[in-house]
């Protein structure tokens, strides 16, 4: 896949009222299409922070985001909602399924939300691919936690996003869950384009991205390409150890 960047940070700085050190201290980087990229660091380094003001979910204090060209920092609300329903998908750890509505409303409502017209089509094509077809209308808490978090990647995959944000998605799965929700990623980033960026405190987890950025601090402190479990994982006890 081209890598030309889709999201683009520069200089991001964000501080939390009564933090004695910056979230996010004056950060840059940038994730290309068709990438697939693990965000790691310490506990407190600032993962889910650049995470969530990358996605438009959090606003730094200086600094600019883009995504697809368009620049997040300058929007205000409702037009930076909108942008992040056009151009985002969101997979966390907790799922954030509505048990009151079936997997395939599930999937359908962030299209509904936005006031764009479902693609049917590509939803089902989407639930066949993590493999729940035939479970369109069950609720969530009849599935298991690996079939949820699918279900949670195919509501992210449904709106055709630019790229998907990740936090931790395996964290709450076994490992045989985990291994299938990060093969449906890494799949997702060879099908279709999309670019995939994901947090997570697992050199497992981590071995299965292209790229590894390193942060501490609320600094990026080191990038590992073409990642293995033990790269991995010696890269962060170095980190750790700064």
């Amino acid at each position: 896949m081209e890598n030309t960047a889709v999201v683009e940070v520069h200089d991001l700085v964000k501080r939390y009222p009564g933090a004695s050190m910056r979230a996010l201290d004056g950060v840059s980087v940038a994730f290309g299409r068709g990438s697939f990229t693990a965000v790691m660091g310490p506990s407190g380094s600032g993962k889910s922070t650049l995470l969530h003001c990358a996605a438009g979910l959090d606003r730094a204090d200086s600094g600019v985001v883009r995504i697809a060209g368009e620049e997040l920092s300058r929007l205000r609300e409702p037009r930076l909602t909108e942008a992040r329903r056009r151009r985002v998908g969101f997979v966390f750890q907790a799922y954030n399924l509505l048990d009151s509505l079936s997997v395939w409303h599930n999937v359908l409502l962030p299209q509904q939300l936005a006031g764009v017209r479902a693609d049917r089509g590509w939803a089902e094509e989407v639930l066949r691919r993590v493999g729940l077809a035939g479970r369109e209308h069950e609720r969530p808490g009849r599935l298991s936690g690996g079939q949820r978090q699918r279900v949670a990647l195919a509501r992210a995959l449904a709106g055709r996003p630019e790229v998907i944000f990740a936090d931790e998605p395996t964290g709450a799965l076994d490992l045989a869950s985990g291994r299938e929700v990060l093969g449906l990623l890494r799949e997702t980033v060879a099908r279709t384009g999309t670019a995939v960026v994901m947090v997570t405190h697992d050199p497992a987890a981590a071995a299965w991205a292209d790229r590894v950025v390193f942060l501490a601090d609320g600094r990026v402190v080191d990038e590992l390409a073409a990642p293995t479990a033990e790269a991995v994982a010696g890269r962060m006890t170095a980190v750790s150890a700064r």
